[in-house]
């Protein structure tokens, strides 16, 4: 079944798509140059990009805002507007692919519902991912002119006038004063993990390899800091309690050297009947470089119910969980472990019928799709020696630079799968599979392997053994940490 819908996704890109993304590379390359001295390139870039949005509620402050840019008048205010023109566009080019997906799956979709007015005022401004360390944060939001904000948006506007290549220690150590600025603030600690990720990466990325940029990514981190540091929220509304039981499918892992988060993707039937629903669930810690692999996990023990389903692949029942459309931002309080539920058996019983969420504004991006799909099929290699699953007529390829070193999934298992329970993604104008558990053959055994198998520690005696050997980074930092603030 899964072939034949994935079929009608090989039609070519969306109409208009290419267009837009042409725009959108052309801004990013000003940025990889710098908007301190924009010449005629630059100009054609940004007058494009107003173009663009021409037909949209942002064509006036667009238009005004290029002007500003390429004039060497350019204010926090209409970096601002650049970043919301390029995230539009960007978003554009989402809403298109994903509406293909949902009617390639026969997934259906509830629509996005925009707050009242009136509910804007208490909410929570910058929404941190889903069940991260700051979800008991009140949920007003501090004002526009607060330190962090203000920082973060001098800072950026900064780093906008150098550009990824002018971009030197000193403008790159700047960062470590509005971050601290936004750490001090829970609404803010989103953007804080962001502007920190963001120099770590322009950092070591222009150490390494001056000349190869990954302007797409540096500038899609830029934007998303840009209007986070402009107060742009994606939820505008107080959450909505939910209770039900919770299905979990796979976990999707995001390492980077400052931050780890497990992203649970799952299928929620609500107590007492009604319509079951996809939901995520994110939990996250923001960590040092030589925290890595299995180890990240450690950082999570503040989330033990949800550890503990996830390592035992069990269900779990929720009350009154805050819920912002298909994320729950989880409470471990709020949540108890239920009986055993095999991911698999879920997938095939439940996913076809569960209704989607809405994508929130400021999650609009190619990049960011995800959605969870099982596929059965053996696994094959195609002429670069690439691993394809083979769904009998289409083959669809799998995303093995995605496999989590805190999990136990391996290139090697793969290749003996029978059934991948994944997540679609879109990935440089192909749509990909990434892996979030299998089942395979391994020495004529069936085997089961989820990326969340180690989340109460690692199940693989040769793994353990070289954790061992290393020595527990986590222990050893709190340890140091401890000693610290006793002196």
């Amino acid at each position: 079944m899964l072939a034949a819908h994935l079929t009608q996704l090989d039609d070519g890109l969306p109409p208009g798509m290419a267009e837009a993304l042409t725009v959108v590379d052309g801004v990013d390359d000003t940025l990889t140059r710098g908007l301190a001295r924009p010449g005629e390139p630059d100009a054609a870039a940004w007058a494009a990009l107003a173009a663009a949005v021409g037909g949209t509620p942002l064509a006036e402050p667009a238009a005004e805002a290029v002007r500003a840019a390429t004039t060497g008048a350019l204010t926090d205010a209409h970096l601002a507007v650049l970043a919301g023109a390029r995230a539009a566009l960007l978003g554009a080019a989402h809403d298109a692919l994903l509406n293909r997906l949902d009617e390639a799956l026969h997934r259906s979709r509830s629509p996005w519902a925009a707050a009242p007015p009136d509910s804007a005022a208490g909410s929570r401004s910058d929404a941190e991912p889903s069940g991260s360390s700051s979800d008991t944060e009140p949920s007003g939001s501090p004002p526009d002119d607060s330190p962090g904000r203000a920082g973060a948006r001098a800072w950026l506007h900064e780093l906008a006038l150098a550009g990824w290549r002018g971009a030197d220690h000193e403008l790159l150590s700047g960062v470590a004063a509005p971050v601290e600025a936004a750490l001090a603030v829970p609404a803010l600690r989103r953007l804080a993990v962001l502007l920190d990720g963001l120099a770590a990466e322009l950092r070591t990325g222009t150490a390494a390899d001056p000349a190869r940029v990954p302007a797409r990514r540096w500038a899609d981190l830029w934007a998303r800091a840009v209007l986070l540091a402009a107060g742009a929220a994606d939820e505008t509304a107080p959450p909505e309690p939910v209770s039900g039981r919770l299905l979990p499918l796979g976990v999707d892992l995001h390492e980077h050297d400052t931050a780890f988060q497990a992203q649970v993707h799952a299928v929620f039937e609500p107590a007492g009947g009604g319509t079951v629903r996809l939901v995520r669930v994110s939990v996250a810690a923001a960590k040092v470089a030589t925290i890595v692999g299995p180890a990240g996990w450690r950082l999570l023990e503040a989330y033990p119910v949800l550890l503990k389903a996830l390592a035992e692949r069990r269900s779990v029942t929720v009350t009154d969980m805050p819920a912002h459309g298909g994320d729950l931002r989880w409470v471990d309080e709020r949540a108890a472990l239920g009986d055993p539920a095999d991911p698999f058996a879920t997938a095939r019983v439940l996913l076809a019928d569960a209704t989607a969420a809405a994508t929130p504004p400021l999650q609009r991006h190619p990049a960011a799709i995800a959605e969870p799909v099982l596929a059965e099929g053996r696994v094959t290699r195609d002429g670069d020696g690439a691993l394809l699953v083979d769904l009998g007529g289409r083959a669809i390829p799998l995303a093995t630079d995605r496999l989590p070193a805190a999990g136990p999934l391996t290139p090697a298992l793969l290749a003996t799968t029978t059934a991948c329970l994944g997540l679609l993604r879109w990935d440089d104008g192909r749509w990909l599979l990434q892996p979030l558990a299998v089942r395979a053959t391994v020495k004529k055994q069936t085997v089961e392997a989820h990326n969340g198998d180690w989340a109460c520690g690692v199940t693989d005696a040769k793994v353990a053994k070289a954790e061992a050997r290393a020595g527990d980074a986590v222990a050893v930092l709190r340890e140091r940490a401890g000693r610290l603030l006793r002196r």
